[in-house]
């Protein structure tokens, strides 16, 4: 699932996005409204977070203006308000929770989960399968049959990726783009690497493979 944070602070940003992407999720970052209002109403996104006061255009600002294009995606509001008022107004202009700075990951984490819980049972299947294979969205739970894997952050965003994409092969540069948020670069094995790892956890332990290398384009699962 991706996130995208629209935080001015160099600190705090850096700070949430650390613990998103070891939490496994896939991020997006603006440092000012005007941007971060660009990336909500024209990249695909799960869930926001928000800082009310950006430069340029203020967090109310990119809120309503989220929510006049018709994006329905949570939105959770970071402030060092305390104001009863300032709460108000952020909910009125279409956040769904409220954050006052200084706050915890933790803190954070279990908002971000619960407002993914609500939209995700809402709009979409919240389980994933692909032959004997499982994803729980909600949970983060993986099995294999009565199995339970235990994946690493980064291991879980592939493959959420992949299942996400079953039957449809997905090239290194589209898993670098949607799982490690970077452009492609022909001479790391990074995803290679990481297939691998994943092999040994999904596949290899069971009789029947589910990812599969197409030589030259990339990989599939099916």
């Amino acid at each position: 699932m991706k996130i995208l944070l629209i935080e001015d602070d160099r600190h705090t940003a850096a700070f949430i996005l650390k613990g998103l992407q070891e939490s496994g999720y896939t991020t997006a970052h603006a440092a000012d409204g005007r941007e971060g209002l660009r990336m909500a109403k024209s990249e695909p996104f799960d869930l926001a977070v928000v800082d009310l006061m950006l430069p340029l255009v203020d967090g109310f600002t990119v809120i309503e203006g989220v929510r006049a294009a018709q994006v329905t995606a949570p939105i959770i509001v970071l402030s060092a308000r305390n104001s009863t008022d300032d709460k108000v107004r952020a909910l009125h202009a279409g956040g769904d929770a409220y954050l006052v700075k200084p706050f915890s990951f933790t803190e954070l984490l279990a908002n971000i989960q619960a407002q993914l819980r609500r939209s995700t049972l809402a709009a979409e299947p919240t389980v994933l399968h692909v032959a004997d294979l499982t994803i729980d969205l909600v949970s983060r739970k993986v099995t294999r049959g009565p199995v339970v894997i235990e994946l690493q952050p980064r291991e879980y965003a592939l493959l959420e990726f992949l299942m996400r994409n079953a039957g449809r092969v997905v090239s290194k540069t589209m898993i670098m783009e949607h799982v490690w948020e970077y452009n492609f670069d022909p001479q790391t094995n990074i995803v290679e690497a990481r297939i691998y790892k994943l092999r040994d956890k999904i596949d290899k332990p069971f009789k029947r493979e589910l990812i599969h290398t197409v030589r030259g384009v990339g990989y599939v699962l099916e």
